[in-house]
């Protein structure tokens, strides 16, 4: 199959060498020229995976590529960008994947309907999973969740992505897996601030527990199903995201903890953390649905600078306990 990856970061490389290994004829595009051209001449993506050799039947265009013939395209850059990079994109696109994990800022959409809006009449849906990137190109196995709303689709993605190291069952549940995918990326920062601040296992326990909760409740309420978010898309993503140095969300959250500002903290991981624009867009969300989220709102009024990250964690123990936050 012909696919394209757009985005050239650690995901979308990652992606395709992945699609690559299992005998796809993959088209990688990204937006740097000049990183674009020695990804041609090495087959290494020397600043997101430097250790990994990317696949002769990858090939490496920019935006102003028309790809022919696409059987399938992954959608791999960061969420803010999502609006701006898909809508301008050449060639047809009939089944689209989104393997972006976060919400669009100003609007709180998911990232399926601002694809959806932007490439008319693409069938879109979303793979995710515990699926951090360095560890696919290693080959190291895990799963994932392909979700769309026809069987057909997600057994095509199912497919094109199953491997001895990537195994991919499916899902109708379109909207939970996606905002599963999102909403872990805030959770894994606040797990961060806990190990930064020193705090032990316990504390983070008791944090990710009532952010999964507030995550399926909202969720819920969005027309999403309970099983998602027990499931690899749900807790599986959570806890790998949440408890491993690998992990751009954990490292910025633990930064934070350690004492530096978010500035400080961006810029020493390199990297987009998603959780960082998602935080926000989780409250629009919560507030247009009305549900409570007391540990999104307290990763975020750290994030906002509000609150430091010691006084977050006051904010949810002081809290007056109620039935629903422990069941």
């Amino acid at each position: 199959m012909n696919v394209t990856v757009l985005g050239s970061g650690s995901w979308g490389t990652a992606l395709a060498i992945l699609l690559a290994r299992n005998d796809h004829v993959v088209t990688l595009i990204g937006r740097n020229q000049d990183e674009l051209l020695e990804m041609r001449e090495t087959r290494r993506n020397s600043r997101y995976l430097p250790d990994f050799d990317i696949p002769e039947t990858v090939a490496f265009e920019d935006f102003d590529h028309e790809p022919a013939d696409v059987g399938m395209t992954i959608v791999a850059v960061p969420s803010s960008a999502v609006r701006q990079i898909v809508g301008p994109v050449r060639g047809r696109h009939p089944l689209v994947v989104v393997a972006s994990k976060g919400l669009e800022t100003d609007s709180g959409k998911l990232m399926c309907d601002v694809v959806a809006e932007t490439l008319i009449g693409a069938e879109v849906g979303v793979l995710s999973g515990p699926n951090l990137a360095i560890e696919i190109a290693r080959g190291i196995p895990t799963v994932a969740v392909a979700a769309f709303e026809r069987a057909e689709s997600a057994d095509k993605v199912r497919e094109a992505f199953m491997c001895r190291t990537f195994r991919v069952s499916i899902s109708p549940d379109v909207k939970g897996v996606e905002l599963a995918g999102a909403l872990k990326n805030v959770l894994a920062i606040g797990a961060g601030m806990s190990d930064g601040l020193g705090f032990g296992d316990n504390t983070k326990g008791a944090f990710l527990s009532r952010g999964l909760m507030e995550m399926a409740k909202l969720g819920l309420a969005m027309g999403a199903k309970m099983e998602t978010f027990l499931g690899p898309a749900g807790v599986g993503d959570l806890f790998a995201t949440a408890a491993s140095g690998l992990s751009r969300n954990y490292r910025i959250g633990r930064e934070l903890g350690e004492g530096k500002t978010l500035e400080a903290a961006i810029e020493k991981v390199g990297q987009v953390a998603e959780g960082v624009p998602t935080s926000h867009a989780t409250g629009m969300l919560a507030l247009k649905h009305g549900v409570e989220i007391p540990v999104f709102a307290a990763v975020n009024a750290v994030l906002t600078g509000k609150v430091q990250p010691k006084q977050a964690v006051g904010m949810l123990m002081e809290r007056t306990s109620r039935m629903g936050d422990f069941v």
